[in-house]
């Protein structure tokens, strides 16, 4: 049996509700935010009874977007997502489990009834596979995925067909498991811990250099939070890995840098962003209050300003100046200014290791 094969066994066959599951690994890790309840609470029971993610893939702003939904399960998100996109929106979900399939377009209609419109649609396949499914390029506004990657058995080709598919200015906003380190064969290998979420874990270091490949050159954590393993029959097959569930956004836009340059720039949220009226976080590192001029690296003024979050922004600056890396960023100049030790700042202070993204 392959590893595909066996992830559809497992889910498919060997899963038929999130009590079954052996590990807290795809579960919520976020709290779920009051307005989203009554969302939630319209999602058929047998729906969300069968939901196996680990996070919350529910970034603003999405009235009115075309939004797809890789390895949709039974379509608990979907059905959320919906409600969120509006009669004038549309999502898409993509699954390879037919047994999860026929949950999800078993209550359409109580769906439809329930919302009062019908704008949700499933396709059979595979996420490594997408161009072979009636899907038109740069068609999409928005692309989620919740705890799917991880199960992927070629998760460069699963971000090649996202970033073909976004818009220009779209997102990857996804969350899944991660670990602290490549993990061994026999991790890797064990059909069980694939299953769970662990066995497919990529060390976070080797995500964020798929995803450069795949042409997403800054991608920026939302927020995390680790997977405690203390089940005894599963605690000493994964041995000293850690592992964590966390949500990355990731933009399809051209002209965003390998670092975070300095031009100069700053903007002002308007806090007009719905439920984020004082406040709206970009990322773990970027916290916006409204009113306040914010300084941004390049890379941040284009996620803003080329997305659907630019009307809800002031931009100040453009790129017509340049002021060399962005204060805090992780990169420093490496010579000093009177040559003396390599790994110092140019004003003779250490370098920061802390990355602002």
């Amino acid at each position: 049996m392959t590893t595909r094969e066996a992830v559809q066994d497992y889910y498919g066959h060997q899963l038929t509700g999130t009590a079954d599951l052996k590990t807290s690994a795809c579960c919520d890790a976020d709290a779920v935010p009051s307005w989203l309840r009554p969302l939630l609470a319209k999602v058929h029971p047998e729906v969300s009874d069968r939901y196996y993610g680990c996070g919350l893939i529910c970034p603003p702003l999405l009235e009115g977007c075309r939004i797809l939904d890789l390895g949709c399960g039974s379509g608990r998100d979907v059905y959320l997502l919906a409600q969120l996109v509006g009669a004038n929106g549309t999502v898409v979900g993509v699954d390879m489990t037919p047994e999860q399939l026929a949950v999800a377009r078993r209550h359409q209609q109580h769906h439809a009834q329930q919302f009062g419109f019908d704008n949700v649609s499933f396709l059979e396949g595979t996420i490594e596979n997408l161009e072979q499914l009636p899907l038109e390029a740069g068609s999409f506004d928005v692309i989620v995925s919740n705890c799917v990657l991880n199960l992927s058995t070629d998760k460069a080709a699963v971000l090649r067909g996202v970033r073909r598919l976004l818009k220009p200015g779209g997102e990857f906003y996804f969350s899944d498991v991660y670990a602290d380190r490549r993990l061994s064969e026999s991790i890797r290998r064990d059909p069980m811990l694939y299953g769970e979420c662990l066995g497919g874990a990529l060390y976070w270091n080797d995500f964020l250099r798929l995803a450069r490949a795949a042409g997403f050159l800054d991608p920026r954590l939302v927020q995390d939070q680790p997977i405690r393993i203390t089940e005894p029959q599963i605690a000493p097959l994964v041995g000293e890995a850690r592992f964590y569930s966390a949500t990355y956004r990731l933009f399809n836009i051209s002209e965003l840098e390998d670092a975070c340059e300095d031009h100069g720039q700053a903007v002002i949220y308007q806090g007009t962003i719905p439920e984020y009226a004082d406040r709206w976080d970009l990322d773990q590192h970027h916290s916006l209050e409204s009113g306040r001029v914010f300084p941004v690296c390049g890379n941040t003024y284009r996620m803003l300003q080329q997305s659907r979050f630019r009307d809800h922004f002031t931009f100040i600056g453009d790129f017509s100046r340049h002021f060399g890396i962005f204060a805090g960023c992780g990169t420093s100049l490496p010579f000093t200014a009177n040559g003396g030790d390599s790994g110092s700042s140019q004003d003779g202070s250490d370098a920061d290791p802390v990355g602002c993204c």
